[in-house]
């Protein structure tokens, strides 16, 4: 391939942020639209956060228990980044609700209990918010179905598995569930210097949240206080998609659905190569780890390959810087005494470095600065945090608020 079919110019970029910005507003004004901007009925502390909690962290098919106890504000984790589980298995071919439940059961015993307490849970699939702070399972992404699940809350009934199968230990008081984003967003309340936040995810999957005022979400009866939006932004269709994207959503389990996503995502990264290359021979797992591999190893791979993996991974990295941008828009639209935002990233791919090149992070912080420039929006900045363990600490805070 020797034209970077990829690439893509500024004003491409703000044609991209523009389009999501349209759309964040369609979604806080209509139900079921592209970007469907979910509603979190939770009321995060900011201050005073006090307790203790266990918190369940199902990010795509990894699986993490802690306990975290909040003294002074401060965030102690039990252990220290929560026992961990693969659970690949999810996405096995009739793989059931209860079977899921025991998998995470398994973990949840290992955290010893002496007094009830909440379940901060944080789910990283698309869920719609519910007003006793549980969520309804919309839909699975990231290759799982379990079809049972959906349409029903997440929460209460592993609560209730829970009380079936181990009555001996003290009762759990309650549930909230919030996307692995939101718990991101939540995580950043603990700094509160800032005049917005957001919360973003760029590892197996991708998606943004943020605060929006009440006022401003149309769809809802509700018009005073900030709600966390769940933006489900991975199913943004941005404009200048490929051909080579096009076969890749052909392809996928769930055609025309994800298709930023699926431009993005580490994932997808590796299924956008393979697509470009079709009568080329790779790995059957080929995702962004692979891809960077490549990268940082050009001796011992195709010259091609090296080079189409590094236009697809800075794409990535601008796409995103696009959709920040766009969201940026829609928060200083809304209130413009913002200023200064926090922005608190997770995911692998996000944090990737790029041994030859530039990581994944400043093309980002690069991207996003030039187009707020060019949008007007020089006196608007956006840092860009890492905090471990951000999921387990916003989950915590939903616990306990």
């Amino acid at each position: 391939m020797k034209k970077n079919i990829f690439e893509l110019s500024l004003e491409e970029l703000k044609e991209i942020a523009e389009s999501l910005q349209r759309k964040v507003e369609d979604g806080l004004s209509k139900d079921n639209q592209e970007v469907q901007c979910i509603p979190t009925f939770i009321n995060p502390k900011t201050t005073n956060v006090e307790g203790q909690a266990i918190v369940l962290d199902l990010g795509g098919t990894n699986y993490r228990v802690a306990s975290v106890d909040f003294t002074d504000g401060k965030a102690n984790i039990r252990p220290d980044n929560g026992f961990k589980k693969d659970l690949s298995v999810m996405k096995t071919p009739g793989f059931t609700e209860e079977q899921l439940f025991n998998e995470q059961a398994d973990l949840i015993k290992e955290i010893k209990r002496d007094k009830g307490m909440p379940i901060g849970y944080c789910f990283s699939y698309p869920a719609q918010s519910l007003e006793n702070g549980d969520a309804l399972l919309l839909r699975w992404t990231k290759g799982v179905d379990i079809p049972s699940m959906v349409g029903k809350p997440v929460g209460q009934p592993l609560v209730d598995y829970l009380k079936k199968t181990d009555d001996s230990s003290p009762a759990f008081t309650g549930v909230k569930v919030i996307n692995d984003t939101v718990a991101s967003l939540f995580a950043g309340l603990t700094r509160s210097d800032y005049d917005g936040y957001i919360g973003l995810i760029v590892g197996t999957g991708t998606n943004m949240a943020t605060f929006i005022k009440a006022e401003n979400v149309t769809k809802i009866n509700k018009t005073e206080g900030l709600l966390p939006i769940n933006l489900e932004s991975g199913n943004f269709k941005p404009p200048h998609l490929t051909n080579i994207d096009n076969i890749v959503d052909a392809l996928s389990d769930n055609k025309g659905a994800q298709r930023f996503e699926k431009a993005v995502s580490g994932m997808y990264l590796g299924e956008i190569l393979k697509a470009a290359f079709p009568f080329d021979e790779f790995e059957k797992k080929f995702d962004a780890q692979r891809l960077t591999t490549i990268m940082g190893y050009p001796d011992i791979h195709k010259e091609e390959h090296v080079q189409v993996a590094r236009w697809i991974y800075e794409r990535s990295a601008k796409l995103v810087a696009a959709s920040l941008a766009g969201l940026t828009l829609v928060l200083v639209r809304h209130d413009e005494s913002i200023k200064r935002i926090r922005l608190v990233a997770e995911g692998s791919l996000f944090w990737s470095e790029d041994r030859k090149g530039v990581d994944y992070k400043t093309i980002v912080s690069i991207e996003l600065r030039a187009l707020l420039d060019s949008f007007g929006y020089k006196n608007v900045t956006v840092d860009i945090d890492k905090m471990d363990n951000a999921n387990l600490i916003g989950s915590a805070i939903a616990a306990l608020s």
